[in-house]
């Protein structure tokens, strides 16, 4: 996964520079950001303050190297498997 240019702060400031009533082709001119990220961020964190923003990212982040672990966990299970039936 990619990792992002901006911060969770840094988007939920973005995000409530268009609450308060900033076009988005204003703010996707002076924060330099694709119109598609501004609404993909929109719909993914409304209402979100930094804290949970950045809450949410960690939990994100521990979630994958979680399912890595797993996937690693479940191969040496199966590997094994393999063994002790071709040793019987």
């Amino acid at each position: 996964m990619r990792k992002s240019k901006f911060s969770p702060l840094q988007i939920a400031k973005i995000l409530k520079g268009f609450d308060t009533g900033k076009s988005v082709i204003d703010i996707t001119r002076d924060h330099g950001v694709i119109s598609a990220a501004f609404y993909k961020w929109r719909s993914k964190y409304a209402g979100m303050n930094s804290q949970e923003l950045k809450k949410l990212k960690l939990l994100e982040q521990e979630n994958l190297k979680l399912k890595k672990m797993h996937a690693t966990l479940a191969l040496d299970h199966e590997m094994a498997k393999e063994i002790i039936e071709k040793k019987l």
